[in-house]
C-alpha cells in the first residue's frame, strides 16, 4: 500500500497565498483531513480505503502535541491488513487515561498497553499486530474481525502455496486471547473470531464467503484445495465443499484489472486462462463448481441462491 503524501498548511503557504489555499479546498483540488493538514484530492479519491484510514491517522499525529497510539482497525490498516466496511472518517486510538476527552474524528479506547505492544510504522505509533488483532476481535463485527484476523494469520504464517504454519497460527491465537482476557469486555466475542480465523483465506471476499457458507449450513469446508493440473504444478481452488462434493471460488473481478496479477497479460487472456482451468477441474474431478462475487455475499440467502443455480446445497 502506497502511503498518501500529506501537505501541511505552512508548507503550502510557502508556495501559495492563504486565499489560494482556501480556494483550492473550496473547488475540491485539496481535501482537508484535519485542521492544517491536507492531501491532493486526485490521489485521495483514487486511494484504497486502507490508505485513507492510515492518512487520517498520520494527519492526527501531525496535529497532536503528543503522538497518539493508533489501534483497532486503524492499526490494522497500518499493518497492511485489508478492512471490511472500514470506518473512513474516524481514527481509533488507545489512551490509558481514566476519562479520555472527546476529539473530532477520533474514537478513544481506554486501556493499558503492555511492554512490546506499541511499535512504529512509517513514523506512526501503532499497537503491535497481535494486540491489534485482539482489539479488533473484541470490538468489531464478526465479519470485520474475521477479515482482519485471517489477513494477519496469512501475513505471518503462509509462506507459499499449500504452506501454512498451523502451530505458529495457534500460538498467535492464544496470545491474542490472553490479551483479550485483560479487558473487561469482549473475550467471548474474541474467542469466536479467533477460533474461526484461518490464514489460508487469501482475500477479504474469501473470509466473508467462509462466514456465509457456515451460515448456510456447510461444515466440511476446505481452503485452498490442491487439484492436479495439466503440468507439474497443481491448481488451487478457494473452497472444497466436502459435504456437497463441490468446489467454490470467490471471484472479486480484481484479477482482471490488477496489474500485478495480469503480469503483462490482457484481461481477456486472464479470463480465458481461468475458464480453461475451471473446465479442467470440472472434467477431471467430476465435481460441481460454482463462482460467486461480492453481490452474492450481502446475505447468506444471496449466496445460497447463487449456489442453488449450480445445484450445490448444504447437507440437511
Amino acid at each position: 500500500m502506497t502511503p498518501l503524501t500529506l501537505l501541511r498548511r505552512d508548507e503550502l503557504l510557502d508556495a501559495i497565498t492563504p486565499r489560494q489555499l482556501t480556494a483550492a479546498v473550496a473547488t475540491g483540488a485539496l481535501t482537508r483531513l484535519r485542521l492544517g493538514v491536507y492531501v491532493e484530492s486526485t490521489t485521495w479519491n483514487a486511494a484504497k480505503p486502507e490508505a485513507r484510514v492510515v492518512a487520517r491517522a498520520q494527519a492526527l499525529a501531525l496535529s497532536c502535541p503528543t503522538p497518539p497510539v493508533v489501534s483497532h482497525e486503524t492499526a490494522a490498516a497500518s499493518h497492511g491488513l485489508p478492512l471490511y466496511r472500514a470506518d473512513r472518517h474516524r481514527v481509533h486510538v488507545i489512551t490509558p487515561r481514566a476519562r479520555p476527552g472527546a476529539a473530532g474524528g477520533v474514537i478513544r479506547h481506554r486501556g493499558e498497553l503492555a511492554e512490546g505492544e506499541v511499535i512504529e510504522i512509517d513514523g506512526l505509533r501503532v499497537t503491535s499486530l497481535v494486540r491489534t488483532v485482539s482489539d479488533v476481535a473484541r470490538t468489531a463485527t464478526f465479519e470485520q474481525a474475521v477479515t482482519v484476523a485471517d489477513a494477519a494469520l496469512r501475513q505471518q504464517f503462509v509462506t507459499g502455496p499449500d504452506e501454512y504454519d498451523f502451530e505458529g497460527a495457534e500460538r498467535f491465537r492464544q496470545e491474542s486471547l490472553t490479551i483479550a482476557g485483560r479487558s473487561a469486555h469482549g473475550l467471548t466475542r474474541a474467542r469466536r473470531v479467533l477460533e474461526f480465523a484461518d490464514g489460508r483465506a487469501q482475500l477479504p471476499g474469501e473470509s466473508i464467503s467462509r462466514i456465509r457458507l457456515r451460515e448456510i449450513g456447510f461444515r466440511a469446508i476446505r481452503l485452498q484445495v490442491a487439484v492436479p493440473g495439466r503440468g507439474m504444478h497443481p491448481y488451487y481452488v478457494d473452497f472444497g465443499l466436502e459435504d456437497a462434493n463441490a468446489f467454490g471460488e470467490f471471484d472479486g473481478a480484481i484479477k482482471y484489472v490488477d496489474g500485478k496479477i495480469l503480469d503483462g497479460r490482457t484481461s481477456s487472456q486472464v479470463f480465458d486462462e481461468e475458464k480453461q482451468r475451471e473446465d479442467w477441474i470440472r472434467g477431471t474431478t467430476q465435481r460441481s463448481y460454482a463462482r460467486w462475487g461480492w453481490p452474492h455475499l450481502a446475505t447468506a440467502a444471496d449466496l445460497r441462491a447463487r449456489l442453488e443455480d449450480f445445484s450445490i446445497r448444504p447437507p440437511r
